[in-house]
C-alpha cells in the first residue's frame, strides 16, 4: 500500500528540523546587533558621539549631532530538496530525516557565510559602512574626528605567513588602532577593547589559537593570552587575512535584520501537483532578513605581508 499523507511525516519533520536547528553552534549572534524588521527595508540614522555628563549647571544643554544614513533591504532565502514518492513508500522517514537535518545544518550557518562575505570584500567596491565608503578604509572621517583607519598591515618574517608570535603582535597592533579612535567631536572614543575575538581562515586558526591561548611564545612569557578568543571562518577566501572584531557592543561590526524566521514547509500529499503527475514531494524552508555592515570602529582587518 502506497504512504498517504496525514500531514503526520510534515509535522514530525518540521519537528526534526527545528530541533536539529537548535543544536548547531553557531558564533554570528555574538558578531551581530539583532535588529526587528516591519517593512521589505530599513533606514539607519547613525548619531556619532553621545554628548558627555556634565554638571547640571543652569539647566540641559542640548548638543547637536552628526546624522549619516544606511539603508538596508530585507532579503526573501530559500532551500528546497525533492524527494521521490517511492523512497518515502519503501522507508517512511528515515533517511528523509537525515535530509531535513542536512538542510537545518545549512540553514543555521548561513548567516556566517554572509558575515565571510561581507569580511572578504570590505574593500571592494560597493561594500560600503554607514559613512559611505568601504568598510575596511583608511579615510573614515566623522566630523572633527579626522581621517582615520580600520586597516593594520604587519610584516611577516617568512613570507606572509605570520608565526604565532607574529599573529599575537599583529592583533595587539590592531586591538591599539582600535582603542586610539576618535569620536566626531574629536575626544577619543573610549572603546573598551573587551569582548574581541580574531576571525581568521583556517589556514590561520591554529596560529590564532597559539598566539592567544600560548603562555609562552618565542621563549617569552606571552602576556595577552585571551586578548581576544579565535574562531575559524572556513569561507575567509584571502590565507593572509584576518579580522579583531568587537562582539560586546551595543551596536557590533555586523547588523542581523530580522524580518521572518525561517520557516519549514512541506509539499507530500499525492493530491499536490507534483505529487500527482511526478511522484515528487517537496520539502523547503525559507527566511526574509539581511546581513549589513554595523559598526567600523568595532573592526579591523590584518593583512600579513
Amino acid at each position: 500500500m502506497g504512504l498517504i499523507s496525514t500531514g503526520l511525516l510534515e509535522k514530525g519533520l518540521r519537528s526534526n528540523f527545528f530541533e536539529r536547528l537548535g543544536q548547531v553552534q553557531t558564533y554570528w549572534q555574538d558578531l551581530c546587533t539583532r535588529i526587528l524588521s516591519t517593512s521589505d527595508a530599513e533606514r539607519y540614522r547613525w548619531l556619532g558621539a553621545m554628548a558627555q555628563m556634565r554638571a547640571w549647571g543652569t539647566g540641559r544643554k542640548a548638543t547637536g549631532a552628526l546624522t549619516e544614513t544606511y539603508n538596508v533591504a530585507n532579503t526573501k532565502y530559500e532551500a528546497t530538496i525533492e524527494v521521490d514518492r517511492d523512497e518515502l513508500d519503501d522507508d517512511q522517514t528515515g533517511q528523509i530525516r537525515q535530509f531535513i537535518g542536512e538542510m537545518a545544518d545549512a540553514a543555521a550557518v548561513h548567516k556566517e557565510l554572509l558575515i565571510e562575505e561581507l569580511l572578504n570584500n570590505g574593500t571592494a567596491a560597493g561594500y560600503v559602512a554607514y559613512d559611505g565608503i568601504t568598510f575596511f578604509n583608511a579615510l573614515h572621517s566623522s566630523g572633527a574626528s579626522g581621517n582615520q583607519t580600520n586597516l593594520v598591515s604587519h610584516a611577516a618574517a617568512t613570507g606572509t605567513t605570520p608565526t604565532s608570535a607574529e599573529f599575537r603582535d599583529a592583533v595587539v597592533e590592531a586591538r591599539a588602532v582600535m582603542a586610539a579612535l576618535k569620536d566626531d567631536k574629536g575626544n577619543p572614543a573610549r572603546i573598551r577593547t573587551s569582548g574581541l575575538v580574531i576571525a581568521c581562515p583556517t589556514g590561520l586558526y591554529q596560529t590564532a589559537l597559539e598566539a592567544m591561548t600560548a603562555p609562552l611564545l618565542s621563549g617569552s612569557s606571552n602576556v595577552n593570552v585571551g586578548l581576544a578568543k579565535p574562531i575559524e571562518m572556513p569561507g575567509l577566501t584571502s590565507g593572509v587575512k584576518a579580522f579583531l572584531l568587537k562582539t560586546d557592543a551595543s551596536m557590533r561590526p555586523f547588523i542581523f535584520q530580522d524580518r521572518m524566521p525561517i520557516e519549514f514547509a512541506a509539499l507530500d500529499s499525492p493530491s499536490t501537483d507534483d505529487g500527482f503527475k511526478r511522484e515528487k514531494y517537496l520539502y523547503g524552508v525559507r527566511a526574509r532578513y539581511a546581513l549589513a555592515y554595523g559598526k567600523w570602529q568595532y573592526a579591523v582587518e590584518i593583512t600579513f605581508t
